[in-house]
């Protein structure tokens, strides 16, 4: 027979209800903990594997940038930090210093961004150039002439506020190619070397690291392990309180129990009884 439904509060403090308590929280403690091991193993490998590919990146032998991206063409994710190398000529009077850029824990400083023109099969095209960072504004021109960069690939950016006295908040595109004219690439090179050298590097300009994809710094397998074991924690706080719900409204009846005592069914014996009892009587042979 099922208990008679009480309040959730009281079937919460019930011992049994208790102790499922305690026995769960246990349960969702130690999945908790699992599962901020799991977050420290994940930054741990994550850190390991982008120091590996922070390696790779810088050591990587350059391909011609014609290879991979044609001026105009969309800028795909897979291209951050390709290393490139492209040969062109710098056009120094158009250098732009692009502003709120951290570098090396300093923000008071600029991106030395410099139009380096290329020659193409179709004519003559842009490539933005992040030569380094400077610590002030005035910077040394550019090498004249040809000059071969070797480089990362970065995806351009949203259109920032106007360029102003030779200032820009964003590398962006659409803005550069309203400045510098065109065609222009859709993404920027980030310079590694350069041949022959900068002239503006003795005078404190700056290398910059190469770009970093979206998504380095945590290992994707020991993050997906994290999050099971705090679902599961949850999951056993829930099945505590579906539990207490269960208590208040009364434990069904038992599988194959015998149902509840009530009035005896002999309607139908009673009915064969009086049907034998009116039935005719055959004679027999002989009577």
């Amino acid at each position: 027979m099922a208990d008679t439904p009480t309040s959730v509060w009281r079937a919460a403090v019930r011992p049994r209800m208790l102790v499922l308590l305690v026995v769960l929280l246990a349960a969702a403690a130690v999945c908790a903990r699992l599962g901020v091991w799991q977050l420290e193993r994940a930054e741990v490998r994550g850190a390991a594997s982008a120091a590996r590919e922070a390696e790779r990146i810088v050591t990587a032998d350059p391909e011609p940038l014609a290879d991979l991206l044609a001026p105009g063409d969309t800028f795909s994710a897979d291209l951050v930090a390709h290393k490139v190398v492209v040969t062109g000529t710098y056009d120094d009077d158009d250098t732009l210093l692009v502003t709120g850029r951290a570098h090396a824990g300093r923000t008071d400083g600029y991106l030395v961004l410099t139009p380096l023109r290329v020659p193409t099969d179709d004519g003559t095209a842009v490539l933005p150039v992040v030569r380094g960072w400077s610590a002030t504004p005035d910077v040394a021109p550019a090498p004249a002439g040809d000059v071969e960069v070797v480089g990362w690939l970065q995806y351009a950016e949203e259109a920032g506020a106007p360029i102003v006295d030779g200032r820009t908040d964003a590398i962006s595109a659409a803005q550069l190619l309203a400045a510098w004219g065109g065609p222009v690439y859709t993404g920027y090179l980030v310079v590694q070397t350069s041949d022959p050298t900068d002239p503006a590097t003795a005078e404190g300009l700056e290398g910059l690291a190469p770009p970093t994809r979206a998504g380095a710094g945590l290992n994707v397998q020991n993050l997906a392990y994290a999050a099971q074991w705090w679902i599961f924690g949850l999951f056993a706080a829930g099945l505590w309180w579906r539990m207490v719900r269960d208590e208040a409204a009364g434990r069904p009846p038992l599988p194959g129990a015998a149902p509840a005592a009530g009035p005896p069914d002999d309607g139908g014996r009673q009915d064969d009884d009086r049907r034998t009892a009116q039935a005719p009587v055959e004679a027999r042979p002989g009577a």
